[in-house]
Protein backbone atom coordinates (compact mmCIF):
# COMPACT_ATOMS: atom_id res chain seq x y z
CA UNK A 1 0.00 0.00 0.00
CA UNK A 2 2.68 2.33 1.06
CA UNK A 3 4.55 1.49 -2.56
CA UNK A 4 1.71 2.19 -4.61
CA UNK A 5 1.67 5.94 -2.71
CA UNK A 6 5.09 6.52 -3.87
CA UNK A 7 6.48 5.67 -0.56
CA UNK A 8 10.25 3.57 -0.44
CA UNK A 9 9.95 0.87 1.69
CA UNK A 10 12.79 -1.22 2.67
CA UNK A 11 12.25 -4.74 4.57
CA UNK A 12 13.47 -6.65 7.16
CA UNK A 13 12.61 -10.00 7.62
CA UNK A 14 13.67 -13.16 9.50
CA UNK A 15 12.11 -16.46 9.28
CA UNK A 16 11.52 -19.07 12.39
CA UNK A 17 13.59 -21.93 10.62
CA UNK A 18 16.69 -20.22 11.37
CA UNK A 19 16.66 -21.32 14.99
CA UNK A 20 17.16 -24.67 13.93
CA UNK A 21 20.83 -25.80 15.06
CA UNK A 22 20.39 -23.04 17.99
CA UNK A 23 20.86 -24.57 21.26
CA UNK A 24 18.06 -23.38 23.96
CA UNK A 25 20.49 -21.39 26.13
CA UNK A 26 21.82 -19.38 22.68
CA UNK A 27 17.89 -18.95 21.27
CA UNK A 28 16.99 -17.79 25.41
CA UNK A 29 19.54 -15.58 24.67
CA UNK A 30 18.37 -14.05 21.40
CA UNK A 31 15.14 -13.96 22.12
CA UNK A 32 16.11 -11.07 25.17
CA UNK A 33 18.84 -9.45 22.66
CA UNK A 34 19.74 -10.22 19.46
CA UNK A 35 23.11 -8.49 18.81
CA UNK A 36 22.76 -9.57 14.99
CA UNK A 37 19.68 -8.23 14.56
CA UNK A 38 20.60 -4.71 16.44
CA UNK A 39 23.77 -4.36 14.17
CA UNK A 40 21.75 -5.58 10.78
CA UNK A 41 19.10 -3.29 11.68
CA UNK A 42 21.08 -0.08 13.03
CA UNK A 43 23.30 -0.60 9.82
CA UNK A 44 20.24 0.12 7.47
CA UNK A 45 18.73 3.01 9.54
CA UNK A 46 22.19 4.76 9.13
CA UNK A 47 22.96 4.13 5.66
CA UNK A 48 19.16 4.86 4.12
CA UNK A 49 17.90 6.94 6.45
CA UNK A 50 15.24 5.93 7.22
CA UNK A 51 12.42 7.29 8.85
CA UNK A 52 10.21 5.14 10.87
CA UNK A 53 11.13 1.24 11.50
CA UNK A 54 7.86 -0.10 11.62
CA UNK A 55 7.88 -3.62 13.57
CA UNK A 56 5.48 -6.17 13.22
CA UNK A 57 7.21 -9.13 15.37
CA UNK A 58 10.17 -9.56 17.37
CA UNK A 59 10.03 -13.32 18.46
CA UNK A 60 12.05 -15.09 18.97
CA UNK A 61 15.54 -13.78 16.75
CA UNK A 62 15.11 -10.09 16.12
CA UNK A 63 14.64 -9.03 20.28
CA UNK A 64 13.49 -5.86 21.13
CA UNK A 65 17.08 -5.13 20.69
CA UNK A 66 15.52 -3.78 16.61
CA UNK A 67 13.75 -0.85 18.57
CA UNK A 68 17.14 0.42 20.03
CA UNK A 69 18.70 0.04 16.99
CA UNK A 70 15.94 2.31 15.08
CA UNK A 71 16.26 4.67 17.90
CA UNK A 72 19.74 4.85 17.68
CA UNK A 73 20.11 5.42 14.12
CA UNK A 74 17.80 8.03 14.23
CA UNK A 75 13.93 7.02 13.27
CA UNK A 76 10.98 6.90 14.71
CA UNK A 77 9.26 3.42 16.14
CA UNK A 78 6.08 1.65 15.58
CA UNK A 79 5.03 -1.32 16.61
CA UNK A 80 1.76 -3.58 15.43
CA UNK A 81 0.01 -5.25 18.26
CA UNK A 82 -1.24 -7.94 16.27
CA UNK A 83 -1.85 -10.17 19.29
CA UNK A 84 -2.17 -9.99 22.88
CA UNK A 85 2.07 -11.22 23.16
CA UNK A 86 3.12 -7.92 25.45
CA UNK A 87 0.41 -9.22 27.78
CA UNK A 88 -0.20 -12.86 27.49
CA UNK A 89 3.05 -14.66 26.45
CA UNK A 90 0.79 -17.61 24.76
CA UNK A 91 -0.30 -14.64 22.73
CA UNK A 92 -4.29 -14.99 22.69
CA UNK A 93 -5.40 -14.93 26.04
CA UNK A 94 -6.92 -18.37 26.03
CA UNK A 95 -5.94 -21.49 28.07
CA UNK A 96 -7.33 -24.96 27.42
CA UNK A 97 -10.15 -23.34 25.58
CA UNK A 98 -11.61 -21.08 28.20
CA UNK A 99 -10.61 -16.93 28.08
CA UNK A 100 -7.64 -16.32 30.19
CA UNK A 101 -6.37 -13.42 31.82
CA UNK A 102 -3.88 -14.29 34.30
CA UNK A 103 -0.99 -12.69 33.33
CA UNK A 104 -2.27 -9.70 32.54
CA UNK A 105 -0.75 -6.78 33.78
CA UNK A 106 1.74 -8.82 35.80
CA UNK A 107 5.57 -7.67 35.82
CA UNK A 108 6.71 -11.26 35.07
CA UNK A 109 4.02 -13.75 34.02
CA UNK A 110 4.63 -16.93 36.00
CA UNK A 111 1.34 -18.54 35.36
CA UNK A 112 2.66 -19.10 31.76
CA UNK A 113 5.87 -20.80 32.87
CA UNK A 114 3.86 -22.88 35.05
CA UNK A 115 1.33 -23.53 32.20
CA UNK A 116 3.81 -23.99 29.63
CA UNK A 117 1.46 -21.34 27.87
CA UNK A 118 3.88 -20.06 24.45
CA UNK A 119 4.58 -23.64 22.51
CA UNK A 120 3.60 -25.75 25.53
CA UNK A 121 7.29 -25.72 26.28
CA UNK A 122 7.94 -24.63 30.00
CA UNK A 123 11.79 -23.45 28.32
CA UNK A 124 10.82 -21.76 25.40
CA UNK A 125 7.83 -20.41 27.25
CA UNK A 126 10.16 -18.55 30.30
CA UNK A 127 11.89 -17.29 27.87
CA UNK A 128 9.16 -15.43 26.52
CA UNK A 129 8.27 -13.99 29.66
CA UNK A 130 11.76 -13.00 30.61
CA UNK A 131 11.98 -10.74 27.31
CA UNK A 132 8.96 -9.34 28.44
CA UNK A 133 9.96 -8.67 32.35
CA UNK A 134 13.84 -7.70 31.39
CA UNK A 135 12.47 -4.42 28.78
CA UNK A 136 9.47 -3.49 30.98
CA UNK A 137 11.89 -2.92 34.13
CA UNK A 138 14.41 -1.34 31.68
CA UNK A 139 11.53 0.91 30.46
CA UNK A 140 12.42 -0.45 26.56
CA UNK A 141 8.46 -0.43 25.88
CA UNK A 142 8.36 3.38 27.29
CA UNK A 143 11.27 5.01 25.59
CA UNK A 144 11.91 3.31 22.80
CA UNK A 145 8.85 2.93 20.85
CA UNK A 146 7.31 5.71 19.50
CA UNK A 147 4.05 4.57 18.99
CA UNK A 148 1.87 1.63 19.58
CA UNK A 149 -1.41 0.37 16.89
CA UNK A 150 -3.73 -1.95 18.46
CA UNK A 151 -6.24 -3.41 16.26
CA UNK A 152 -8.86 -1.89 18.17
CA UNK A 153 -10.50 -0.58 21.06
CA UNK A 154 -10.95 -3.26 22.66
CA UNK A 155 -7.45 -4.17 22.47
CA UNK A 156 -5.98 -1.08 23.34
CA UNK A 157 -7.82 -1.49 26.68
CA UNK A 158 -6.14 -4.25 27.52
CA UNK A 159 -2.58 -3.56 26.64
CA UNK A 160 -2.77 -0.43 28.81
CA UNK A 161 -4.44 -2.53 31.33
CA UNK A 162 -1.35 -4.53 30.94
CA UNK A 163 1.13 -1.74 31.16
CA UNK A 164 1.74 -0.36 27.99
CA UNK A 165 1.76 3.87 27.63
CA UNK A 166 -1.75 4.86 27.09
CA UNK A 167 -0.72 7.58 25.52
CA UNK A 168 1.66 5.99 22.88
CA UNK A 169 -1.05 3.70 21.36
CA UNK A 170 -3.04 4.20 18.54
CA UNK A 171 -5.91 2.44 17.38
CA UNK A 172 -5.88 1.43 13.13
CA UNK A 173 -7.46 -2.10 11.91
CA UNK A 174 -5.21 -4.44 9.55
CA UNK A 175 -6.94 -3.36 5.88
CA UNK A 176 -7.17 -5.74 2.98
CA UNK A 177 -5.43 -6.47 -0.22
CA UNK A 178 -7.76 -4.87 -2.08
CA UNK A 179 -11.12 -3.35 -1.69
CA UNK A 180 -13.88 -5.73 -2.65
CA UNK A 181 -17.26 -4.28 -4.53
CA UNK A 182 -21.08 -4.95 -4.05
CA UNK A 183 -22.16 -8.82 -4.10
CA UNK A 184 -25.16 -9.95 -4.93
CA UNK A 185 -25.55 -11.97 -2.19
CA UNK A 186 -27.28 -15.41 -2.06
CA UNK A 187 -29.15 -17.32 0.54
CA UNK A 188 -26.85 -20.04 2.14
CA UNK A 189 -24.80 -18.85 5.37
CA UNK A 190 -20.87 -19.47 5.39
CA UNK A 191 -18.18 -20.08 7.91
CA UNK A 192 -14.60 -19.03 7.05
CA UNK A 193 -11.87 -19.64 8.60
CA UNK A 194 -9.44 -22.50 10.57
CA UNK A 195 -11.51 -25.37 12.06
CA UNK A 196 -10.43 -25.13 15.45
CA UNK A 197 -12.48 -24.96 19.06
CA UNK A 198 -11.20 -21.28 19.24
CA UNK A 199 -13.14 -20.34 16.16
CA UNK A 200 -16.41 -22.02 17.67
CA UNK A 201 -16.71 -24.75 15.50
CA UNK A 202 -18.80 -26.85 18.15
CA UNK A 203 -20.66 -24.15 18.55
CA UNK A 204 -21.31 -23.37 15.07
CA UNK A 205 -22.52 -27.18 14.16
CA UNK A 206 -24.56 -27.13 17.32
CA UNK A 207 -26.56 -24.45 15.90
CA UNK A 208 -27.06 -26.29 12.59
CA UNK A 209 -28.55 -29.05 14.83
CA UNK A 210 -30.60 -27.59 17.03
CA UNK A 211 -32.39 -25.27 14.20
CA UNK A 212 -33.87 -27.56 11.18
CA UNK A 213 -35.18 -24.46 9.68
CA UNK A 214 -31.33 -22.91 9.13
CA UNK A 215 -30.32 -22.70 5.54
CA UNK A 216 -27.24 -24.42 3.68
CA UNK A 217 -24.28 -23.51 5.92
CA UNK A 218 -21.25 -23.73 4.06
CA UNK A 219 -17.92 -24.65 5.96
CA UNK A 220 -14.74 -23.63 3.90
CA UNK A 221 -11.69 -24.11 6.08
CA UNK A 222 -8.84 -26.72 7.28
CA UNK A 223 -7.69 -27.46 11.10
CA UNK A 224 -7.37 -29.87 13.93
CA UNK A 225 -11.50 -30.24 13.96
CA UNK A 226 -11.73 -30.80 9.97
CA UNK A 227 -12.99 -34.43 11.06
CA UNK A 228 -15.66 -33.16 13.18
CA UNK A 229 -17.05 -31.45 10.32
CA UNK A 230 -16.74 -33.83 7.85
CA UNK A 231 -19.37 -35.97 10.35
CA UNK A 232 -21.89 -33.12 10.38
CA UNK A 233 -21.73 -32.52 6.84
CA UNK A 234 -22.38 -36.64 6.16
CA UNK A 235 -25.25 -36.70 8.49
CA UNK A 236 -26.56 -33.23 7.40
CA UNK A 237 -27.69 -32.84 3.90
CA UNK A 238 -27.25 -28.63 4.85
CA UNK A 239 -23.71 -28.60 5.81
CA UNK A 240 -21.01 -28.51 2.72
CA UNK A 241 -17.52 -28.78 4.00
CA UNK A 242 -15.40 -27.47 1.34
CA UNK A 243 -11.54 -27.89 2.95
CA UNK A 244 -9.31 -25.06 2.12
CA UNK A 245 -10.22 -22.42 -0.80
CA UNK A 246 -8.30 -20.74 -2.39
CA UNK A 247 -8.75 -16.94 -2.47
CA UNK A 248 -10.70 -16.37 -5.68
CA UNK A 249 -13.09 -18.83 -4.61
CA UNK A 250 -13.33 -17.30 -0.93
CA UNK A 251 -14.10 -13.80 -2.72
CA UNK A 252 -17.06 -15.89 -4.59
CA UNK A 253 -18.46 -17.57 -1.69
CA UNK A 254 -18.50 -14.14 0.32
CA UNK A 255 -20.02 -12.75 -2.49
CA UNK A 256 -22.99 -15.21 -2.69
CA UNK A 257 -23.81 -15.70 1.15
CA UNK A 258 -26.52 -14.33 2.80
CA UNK A 259 -24.56 -14.22 5.90
CA UNK A 260 -20.92 -14.69 7.14
CA UNK A 261 -21.12 -16.82 10.73
CA UNK A 262 -18.07 -16.06 12.89
CA UNK A 263 -18.69 -17.79 16.44
CA UNK A 264 -15.67 -16.90 18.05
CA UNK A 265 -14.76 -17.87 21.55
CA UNK A 266 -11.46 -16.50 21.78
CA UNK A 267 -10.65 -12.45 21.40
CA UNK A 268 -9.88 -12.24 17.75
CA UNK A 269 -7.39 -9.79 17.05
CA UNK A 270 -8.81 -7.66 13.43
CA UNK A 271 -10.89 -10.94 11.81
CA UNK A 272 -9.87 -9.92 7.95
CA UNK A 273 -13.08 -12.28 6.86
CA UNK A 274 -15.33 -10.32 8.96
CA UNK A 275 -14.28 -7.07 6.74
CA UNK A 276 -13.70 -8.57 3.54
CA UNK A 277 -17.41 -10.16 3.73
CA UNK A 278 -18.69 -6.74 4.48
CA UNK A 279 -16.60 -5.08 1.62
CA UNK A 280 -18.80 -7.23 -0.38
CA UNK A 281 -22.11 -6.50 1.37
CA UNK A 282 -22.72 -9.59 3.39
CA UNK A 283 -23.90 -9.26 6.99
CA UNK A 284 -21.91 -11.11 9.85
CA UNK A 285 -23.59 -13.17 12.83
CA UNK A 286 -21.01 -12.96 15.49
CA UNK A 287 -19.66 -13.37 18.91
CA UNK A 288 -20.63 -10.18 21.18
CA UNK A 289 -16.77 -10.12 22.61
CA UNK A 290 -13.74 -8.65 21.74
CA UNK A 291 -13.91 -6.80 18.62
CA UNK A 292 -16.80 -7.68 17.14
CA UNK A 293 -19.14 -4.81 18.69
CA UNK A 294 -16.42 -2.14 16.95
CA UNK A 295 -17.40 -4.20 13.73
CA UNK A 296 -20.85 -4.76 13.91
CA UNK A 297 -23.61 -2.68 14.26
CA UNK A 298 -25.88 -4.90 16.29
CA UNK A 299 -29.35 -5.44 14.28
CA UNK A 300 -28.05 -2.90 11.05
CA UNK A 301 -25.31 -4.78 9.24
CA UNK A 302 -25.88 -8.28 11.16
CA UNK A 303 -26.28 -9.77 14.68
CA UNK A 304 -24.15 -10.21 18.00
CA UNK A 305 -25.10 -13.24 19.99
CA UNK A 306 -23.57 -14.38 23.38
CA UNK A 307 -20.76 -16.18 23.43
CA UNK A 308 -20.90 -20.25 23.31
CA UNK A 309 -24.86 -19.56 22.46
CA UNK A 310 -25.28 -22.36 19.58
CA UNK A 311 -29.16 -21.35 19.92
CA UNK A 312 -28.55 -17.60 19.95
CA UNK A 313 -26.14 -17.97 17.38
CA UNK A 314 -28.98 -19.85 15.24
CA UNK A 315 -31.81 -17.24 15.81
CA UNK A 316 -29.13 -14.02 14.55
CA UNK A 317 -28.97 -16.78 11.34
CA UNK A 318 -33.24 -16.81 11.61
CA UNK A 319 -33.19 -13.15 11.69
CA UNK A 320 -31.32 -12.28 8.73
CA UNK A 321 -32.36 -15.12 6.34
CA UNK A 322 -36.17 -15.06 6.91
CA UNK A 323 -36.71 -11.58 5.77
CA UNK A 324 -35.25 -11.16 2.23
CA UNK A 325 -36.60 -7.48 2.18
CA UNK A 326 -34.75 -6.63 5.78
CA UNK A 327 -31.37 -8.89 4.32
CA UNK A 328 -31.28 -6.60 1.15
CA UNK A 329 -31.77 -3.33 3.58
CA UNK A 330 -28.87 -4.77 5.74
CA UNK A 331 -26.59 -5.86 2.65
CA UNK A 332 -26.92 -1.72 1.67
CA UNK A 333 -25.91 -0.66 5.39
CA UNK A 334 -23.32 -3.50 5.45
CA UNK A 335 -21.03 -2.37 2.17
CA UNK A 336 -21.66 1.49 3.84
CA UNK A 337 -20.38 1.04 6.83
CA UNK A 338 -16.98 -0.28 4.71
CA UNK A 339 -16.73 2.07 2.44
CA UNK A 340 -16.91 4.65 5.33
CA UNK A 341 -14.45 3.31 7.88
CA UNK A 342 -12.15 0.26 6.49
CA UNK A 343 -11.49 1.18 2.82
CA UNK A 344 -7.64 1.18 1.83
CA UNK A 345 -7.21 4.89 1.23
CA UNK A 346 -8.51 5.20 4.39
CA UNK A 347 -6.16 2.91 6.60
CA UNK A 348 -3.30 4.41 4.54
CA UNK A 349 -4.25 8.12 6.21
CA UNK A 350 -4.69 6.37 9.67
CA UNK A 351 -1.34 4.93 9.50
CA UNK A 352 0.43 8.13 7.93
CA UNK A 353 -0.97 10.03 10.50
CA UNK A 354 0.18 7.71 13.17
CA UNK A 355 3.50 8.05 11.66
CA UNK A 356 3.86 11.42 11.13
CA UNK A 357 2.73 11.08 15.53
CA UNK A 358 5.61 8.81 15.85
CA UNK A 359 8.45 11.52 14.23
CA UNK A 360 7.00 14.20 16.41
CA UNK A 361 7.14 12.42 19.18
CA UNK A 362 11.10 11.24 18.75
CA UNK A 363 12.10 14.61 17.44
CA UNK A 364 10.77 15.92 20.98
CA UNK A 365 7.83 17.61 20.24
CA UNK A 366 4.71 17.28 22.60
CA UNK A 367 1.94 14.71 20.88
CA UNK A 368 -0.67 12.76 23.19
CA UNK A 369 -3.64 10.99 21.52
CA UNK A 370 -6.92 12.23 22.60
CA UNK A 371 -9.50 10.37 22.72
CA UNK A 372 -10.92 11.12 18.95
CA UNK A 373 -7.51 10.48 17.83
CA UNK A 374 -7.48 7.23 19.73
CA UNK A 375 -10.91 5.84 18.72
CA UNK A 376 -11.97 3.59 16.15
CA UNK A 377 -11.49 4.02 12.85
CA UNK A 378 -13.33 6.98 10.88
CA UNK A 379 -14.06 8.49 7.49
CA UNK A 380 -12.56 11.68 8.94
CA UNK A 381 -8.85 10.65 9.28
CA UNK A 382 -6.37 13.13 10.95
CA UNK A 383 -4.10 15.34 8.53
CA UNK A 384 -0.25 14.27 9.87
CA UNK A 385 0.52 16.53 12.69
CA UNK A 386 4.08 16.88 11.23
CA UNK A 387 4.77 18.55 8.15
CA UNK A 388 8.12 16.32 7.22
CA UNK A 389 7.22 14.20 4.56
CA UNK A 390 8.17 9.96 5.63
CA UNK A 391 10.58 9.32 2.64
CA UNK A 392 11.41 5.97 4.19
CA UNK A 393 9.27 3.84 6.23
CA UNK A 394 10.43 0.53 6.78
CA UNK A 395 9.22 -3.17 8.25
Amino acid sequence: MLEKKGHRVLRYTLRNDEVEGMSKAALAARTIWSRESYREVLEIVERERVDVVHVHNTLPLASPAVYHAAQNGGAAVVQTLHNFRFICPGALLLRDGKLCHDCVGKAVATPAIRHKCYRDNTAATAAVVATTAVHRAAGTYESKVDRYIALSEFARGLFVEGGLPEAQIAVKPNALQNDPVMGKGGNYALFAGRLSRGKGIQVLLDAWASDPELPTLKIAGDGDLSCLVHKAAEADPRIESLGWCDAETMATLMAEAAVLVTPSMWYEGWPLVAIEAMGQGTPVVATNHGVFPEMIVDGITGHLVARGDAEALASGVRKLVDDPEMLREIRSATYELYTERFTREINYRQLRSIYADAIAHRNGETVRLDSAEASAPSSRARTPKSSREPVSWTW
